[in-house]
């Protein structure tokens, strides 16, 4: 608002300065045209005060009335609702929709989900109604957090080192989290350039609040994590976060995981659920303003001020490995590229010592560059093992994204369409993981607990908590509550047959208890949880 001000003061001033040389009424066209241009451009423009539906939810023939239309897309509305309420309604659909492919689950989530049709975003003369800034703003500004990180450093079969973060609160005098504790554990794992951002606190200090156990996955070389090996992690290559997860399911053997990703982050996530299928032990995960064609997204880039920061931040966390590097890779190529295409490409596209290479290997190299890049890409896109994916997954997405790019070419619709086990909310505005509200600055909201007996708030005041953070944890209770009436259901129905009592039942457990001895044992019974597949899909 002062900025404001001091601007219109510095027109006046200079107003007033011409008004001897420039006739009045050429003086009264120059502030028409001042006013229009600092007071309408940049409200409607940059900073999104657009009160339009979205072009993209008109095209995709989004009804604001019913639940599911023929193209297969659910969208967010309640039946039975009075006049101001469905005018209400109308309006939030216009806002965010859940697109996914109708099923059992899908209308579990529709019903029990609120938080899904309770965003408001920012409007209006204010820095959080900037796509840009309130990105920027969650990458960036410093948090002063309430919470405390215990680091795990993972010896991986090759040698190499890993990291996990357990966040406890600041004020816990016992670091250590008991391994008999039920607690579910919230694997997270940040952008795939290793930087700590605001969203991932926040998203740590959320969690914890609601009787979760966050772990912060680093990558090789992340986050003071130290390299140990000359081999860095693929972009898609989950192999890494696999043997992690065995860490976590060997340390909470009680407790159920799940996992969140953030912005690129989400392509080690993807290739990890795609590669593992069934057996990625995992109850549910979700990607926040994740990138999915991630080949286009390097070859495109971003807007120059984007580009530039992260490959100035990426230069900077290799550059102590410069050394070391220089054995397998030509650092002098990874440290003169201006693009996040050239340095991934110089990172695992490219290889020979500077000091010592060859010019026809060099020559060699960057001829047969666009084939390794593709190659590079054929084993670590995020989504080549789609398919296999075997848990419910949630997308948060906003439309506005200036990181991701274009909706329409960057977010696959029709595997939301196609595919019960993804789904997709999809907002007008919210930036890269911003998601900024009216309400920003309160802990009002419907928050998603995990139960009322292992969700207490543990002294931990969540204060502002983005809406995507409290969409994600409702995710997670309403498919664990799902999970949870489909096995009750499961089990009235094997009684009703009869194998729950009498000489079959006995039969029938002993049977089960025997073949539970010969299948490694998993404390969240999710071998059982995988055989709810058709059923949630239905």
């Amino acid at each position: 608002m002062y900025n404001h001000i001091i601007i219109s003061d510095a027109f006046v001033f200079c107003s007033f300065s011409l008004l001897a040389t420039v006739p009045m009424l050429e003086w009264l066209v120059i502030l028409c045209i001042v006013i229009l241009v600092v007071l309408i451009w940049p409200g409607s423009k940059y900073f999104g005060t657009e009160s339009q539906p979205s072009a993209l939810l008109q095209g995709l023939g989004i009804s604001q009335k019913a639940a599911k239309d023929k193209t297969g897309l659910c969208v967010l509305d309640r039946e039975g609702s009075s006049d101001a309420q469905t005018a209400v309604t109308d309006k939030r659909a216009r806002t965010v929709a859940l697109i996914c492919k109708p099923s059992a689950l899908a209308n579990y989530l529709l019903k029990h989900c609120r938080t899904f049709s309770n965003y408001s975003p920012c409007v209006g003369w204010t820095w959080r109604a900037s796509a840009f800034l309130q990105s920027v703003s969650e990458a960036c500004w410093p948090y002063d957090s309430p919470v405390q990180f215990v680091r795990d450093n993972l010896q991986l079969s090759d040698d190499g080192l890993v990291a996990l973060d357990w966040a406890v609160p600041s004020y816990q005098k016992r670091r250590r989290t008991s391994s008999h504790s039920t607690s579910p554990v919230l694997l997270i794992i940040p952008n795939s350039f290793g930087k700590i951002t605001r969203n991932v606190l926040k998203l740590c200090e959320t969690a914890l609040s609601h009787g979760y156990l966050p772990a912060v996955f680093n990558r090789r070389s992340h986050n003071g994590t130290p390299l140990t090996t000359v081999k860095l992690q693929q972009f898609g290559d989950p192999a890494d976060l696999r043997e992690a997860v065995r860490y976590i399911r060997y340390r909470q053997p009680a407790g159920k995981l799940y996992a969140v990703s953030e912005s690129t982050g989400s392509g080690l996530l993807l290739s990890y659920l795609g590669e593992c299928g069934s057996s990625s032990y995992m109850t549910a995960a979700v990607c926040l303003s994740p990138v999915f064609r991630c080949q286009s997204w390097f070859e495109n880039g971003l807007c120059w001020p984007l580009q530039w920061a992260l490959v100035l931040y990426q230069k900077i966390c290799l550059s102590r490995y410069r050394t070391v590097l220089g054995e397998t890779i030509q650092t002098d190529t990874l440290f003169s590229s201006c693009s996040l295409r050239g340095l991934e490409e110089a990172l695992f596209c490219q290889t020979g010592n500077a000091g010592s290479a060859a010019a026809a290997t060099l020559t060699s190299c960057n001829s047969n560059t666009s084939g390794a890049w593709d190659a590079y890409w054929e084993r670590n896109e995020p989504l080549r093992d789609v398919d296999e994916v075997a848990i419910p997954v949630l997308s948060v997405c906003a439309q506005d994204d200036p990181v991701r790019g274009h909706t329409q070419s960057t977010i696959p619709l029709e595997l939301f369409e196609t595919n019960p086990h993804f789904f997709l909310l999809l907002t007008d505005r919210g930036g890269h993981c911003g998601f900024s509200t009216q309400l920003e600055g309160s802990a009002a909201g419907a928050f998603g607990e995990v139960s009322s007996a292992t969700a207490p708030n543990n002294g931990m005041e969540s204060h502002g908590t983005n809406w995507s953070h409290k969409a994600l944890l409702e995710f997670f209770r309403a498919t664990t509550d799902f999970f949870a009436a489909e096995e009750r259901a499961k089990q009235l129905a094997a009684r009703r047959r009869g194998l729950g009592g009498g000489a079959g039942g006995r039969v029938f457990r002993h049977r089960s208890v025997s073949t539970c001895k010969r299948v490694p044992a998993c404390s969240h019974h999710i071998h059982a949880i995988y055989n709810w597949q058709r059923s949630y899909t239905r």
